[in-house]
């Protein structure tokens, strides 16, 4: 197995504690230093001159809209900045306008926040989706057949956050359509890891910037198909209602707009930086943390995406079976081996999701695996 290299210049593009090693990338992201720079000068900027800064903020928040858009491959006019995932939801759904009988279909691997957004709406479906499927067909025909009758939406994942795998791939979301099943997409881990991530032309598809876009927190953005645009409404009144689509939705008065502004920094970053290279090196690096774990007693690899910056692992059966099991573990893992990975739950025992980023060295993994073998000899 060879060693992946080191990206030059990497760890010092953030600030980062030494002390530990950042393996999960994939739930927060980390904020270069650069991003980080322009952030505070625009902070600055708001409170030197209030007035100026939010009389002129709904026009600048267009400019880099228009900026993020260039790099996602989207319409500017199709694309709304957001604060998360689970914000677009709200709008994808709300703007559905579901009936009582109508039903969503969602998955056992979709994240929380955004499942409970669909069921606060309408009736949901859940479609199992074993870990262990073998590949993105097999993905596919789970998902068209947990379809019914009343299926009126399909929120499926782009990349699964727990399992880090591809699901809602070009070919399932034209199965779909051709249904007549309107489709809301999850991206949270697409801007910045995929070098196409509206590939498919879902009908609702929404992206963190702030995990591997290296956006300041908050920054995310929801894009809609020309069809859905007039029905997405502001979650509050706002004083670009008139303009409709996407300046009602990002325009909230007096709120703080300086992430929103900085974020397509990230991108441009990237872009410097080589973004293919940038993604070569972090699914390199990631499969070579997957491969040291997978050679761990009790660990078993799981299908994957190639070219994902992340990697999901089973666990040992029994572990982290609850939520507060896969916490508790997560933390162990952090006090006691000074690493930062995902634990994920479920019921016969859940996995491990480690990713790869600029900042992240082998050794990093290396330690990862050493210290895992010791502690799950002892439990």
């Amino acid at each position: 197995m060879s060693t992946p290299a080191e990206f030059p210049g990497g760890t010092r593009l953030f600030r980062l504690t030494p002390d530990v090693a950042h393996l999960n990338h994939g739930s927060f992201g980390a904020v270069p230093t650069p991003v980080a720079r322009v952030h505070r000068d625009l902070v600055a900027e708001a409170a030197t001159d209030p007035d100026a800064f939010f009389l002129g903020v709904p026009d600048r928040v267009a400019e880099a809209r228009g900026r993020v858009a260039a790099h996602l491959g989207a319409d500017p006019e199709g694309v709304a900045f957001v604060t998360n995932a689970t914000e677009a939801a709200q709008l994808a759904l709300d703007a559905l306008r579901l009936d009582a009988d109508d039903e969503i279909l969602v998955t056992d691997h979709g994240y929380g926040t955004v499942v409970a957004a669909a069921a606060r709406r309408a009736r949901t479906v859940t479609v199992a989706l074993d870990p262990a499927l073998p590949d993105e067909d097999a993905v596919r025909e789970a998902v068209i057949a947990g379809l019914t009758p009343r299926t009126k939406v399909a929120l499926l994942d782009h990349i699964s956050s727990p399992t880090a795998r591809l699901v809602a791939g070009p070919r399932l979301l034209a199965e779909l359509r051709e249904r007549g099943v309107t489709t809301v997409v999850d991206g949270a881990h697409a801007p910045g890891m995929l070098a196409e991530p509206l590939a498919g032309r879902p009908d609702f598809w929404f992206g963190n910037l702030h995990k591997w876009a290296y956006a300041p927190p908050g920054s995310a953005v929801l894009a809609v198909a020309p069809a859905h645009r007039a029905r997405v409404s502001a979650p509050v009144p706002s004083w670009e209602d008139d303009r409709g689509f996407p300046r009602a939705v990002e325009y909230r008065a007096t709120a703080d707009y300086t992430g929103w502004l900085a974020a397509p920094e990230g991108l441009d970053l990237i872009a410097r930086l080589g973004a293919d290279g940038v993604r070569a090196h972090n699914g390199a690096l990631v499969r070579h943390g997957a491969e040291l774990l997978a050679g761990l007693p009790g660990l078993t690899p799981l299908p994957y995406t190639e070219g994902l910056a992340m990697r999901s692992l089973r666990l040992p059966r029994g572990l982290a079976r609850t939520q507060q099991e896969a916490a508790a573990l997560r933390e162990e893992i952090a006090a006691r081996l000074g690493c930062r990975v995902l634990i994920w739950p479920w019921p016969d025992g859940g996995g491990i999701r480690i990713s790869g980023q600029v900042y992240n060295r082998p050794e990093e993994y290396e330690r990862l695996a050493a210290g895992l073998r010791t502690l799950l000899a002892e439990g």
